[in-house]
């Protein structure tokens, strides 16, 4: 059985031999052949001894390897090049910096730099296989602040490739390093990231100050120094979307607080050192709310003869909601609007809403975000209600206004008869608009305010105001 499997190893190569020699003998031995013989016809009629030893075989072989020999050695010693050079650009490669970092300061040097190499593809290939590619900057020979023209240095991992440097040297500025102590305050980013119920109630950091070294020139153009405090994550980063948030209110240790120098255009200042790095502090987190009704207004006119008799709003007539925020931004905030169009309506009886609440200046988070408005109709009723709590509205300074003629009024309240019979004249708000005015006489109509979509007022009369200098 293993002779078998011998004699069928041993027939596969003799078969490769066979064809290879076959080759040999067609590319070289048969062209070579054919150029002797028509040298030796050629010479034949001179020189019988150089035909009769072309004519032998043997000799033949010989002068092809020979020849062959002979094209191998000038291919591999460059003699003669039947691949073409090519180039591979390596980009960013960092720049090893040497130089007195205690006492200087070095400008203008870049980070990476960019190395092309060029050579036979084989050796391109190695020379980025053998380890990383190295280059430095040797600037320990100066001693002096200044301006030098440096060279880079690089070291080579084949010898056969050639290596060029983009840039290959600089104009480096050498300044004398200098310190300061700076103020630092905070900013606070990632706010968005931030649970909506939450605010910032206060920061305190661990220093106020630190020392900047740099050059004059860089500390002078330093504004301000920041502390970038993260809401995003509670290890002050906004790397990870998945690090742990802030979810609740509480008070919270900071770490790793890292700091910037800015200047006057809020761009960050470069080529300085702050010391230290980072700093740590205590974030206070509170969840300030407070619970507002959720008013209804509208925009259009119903048919004739009706009037909207009632509205309710998840099906309560005094829905309220929570909303978020600082507690300066939302204190003052009585109510959160919505508009609904009612238009044309009237006729049926009911109409239903489906209404996404917007959130009010200052308000970042809502306990509900949606709600369903049901609108009812009836037929419209009027009465009349006389008020005379006339007020004045953007009086101008220095100016005063007083009635001196029809100082009462008659109001036309329009409505469901439930909703107008609820109505008293010290509900009733009316005034005269003063604005842009000054001292004279003046026939004015009278406007109400009117925060309740269930009535609707109307004044046809004027009244007399007098605007005198004070």
């Amino acid at each position: 059985m293993m002779s078998k499997f011998l004699k069928k190893i041993g027939r596969i190569i003799f078969t490769l031999v066979e064809a290879f020699l076959k080759l040999i003998d067609k590319i070289i031995i048969m062209p070579l052949s054919r150029l002797v013989y028509n040298i030796s016809r050629y010479f034949s009629g001179n020189n019988s001894g150089l035909n009769k030893l072309l004519n032998r075989p043997h000799f033949l072989i010989i002068l092809s390897l020979v020849l062959a020999i002979v094209c191998f050695l000038l291919i591999d010693n460059k003699v003669i090049s039947l691949i073409d050079t090519e180039a591979e650009i390596i980009k960013n490669v960092p720049v090893n910096v040497i130089f007195n970092e205690e006492a200087f300061v070095v400008e203008n040097v870049p980070e990476t730099v960019d190395i092309t190499i060029a050579g036979k593809k084989s050796d391109i290939y190695l020379a980025k296989q053998l380890g990383e590619f190295e280059v430095e900057l040797n600037l320990a020979k100066y001693t002096e602040s200044g301006t030098y023209r440096a060279y880079f240095t690089y070291s080579k991992s084949i010898d056969s490739v050639d290596y060029i440097l983009d840039p290959s040297y600089l104009n480096v500025k050498i300044s004398d390093k200098v310190s300061e102590v700076k103020s630092v305050t905070y900013d606070l980013v990632g706010q968005d990231e931030l649970d909506k119920k939450l605010s910032v109630s206060s920061v305190s950091l661990d220093s106020s100050e630190v020392v900047v070294k740099g050059s004059q020139e860089a500390i002078d153009e330093i504004s301000s120094i920041k502390a970038l405090v993260s809401l995003a994550s509670k290890n002050n980063s906004e790397e990870s979307k998945n690090e742990e948030k802030y979810t609740e209110a509480g008070t919270y240790e900071l770490r790793n607080i890292p700091l910037v120098a800015y200047n006057k255009n809020g761009e960050i200042v470069k080529n300085i050192e702050i010391v230290p790095k980072t700093l740590t502090g205590t974030l206070v987190l509170t969840s300030y709310k407070t619970t507002v009704p959720l008013s209804v207004t509208t925009t259009g006119k119903l048919v004739a003869g009706k009037a909207i008799a009632s509205i309710l709003i998840n099906n309560s007539a005094n829905y309220t909601v929570d909303i978020y925020g600082d507690e300066d931004d939302i204190k003052d905030i009585t109510s959160v609007p919505v508009t609904i169009n009612v238009d044309g309506l009237g006729a049926d009886s009911v109409k239903n809403y489906s209404v996404v609440i917007s959130k009010p200046t200052g308000v970042r988070d809502l306990s509900v975000k949606n709600a369903t408005i049901t609108v009812s109709f009836g037929d419209e009723e009027q009465k009349t209600i006389e008020v005379s709590n006339i007020d004045s509205k953007n009086l101008a300074n220095g100016y005063s206004a007083n009635i001196i003629s029809n100082k009462v009024t008659s109001v036309q309240v329009k409505g469901v008869r439930s909703n107008i019979d609820s109505i008293d004249a010290s509900s009733i708000k009316p005034y005269v608009d003063l604005a842009g005015l000054g001292e004279g006489t003046y026939d004015l109509q009278v406007k109400i305010d009117n925060n309740n979509p269930l009535v609707n007022y109307e004044v046809t009369n004027t009244i007399t105001i007098k605007i005198t200098k004070d």
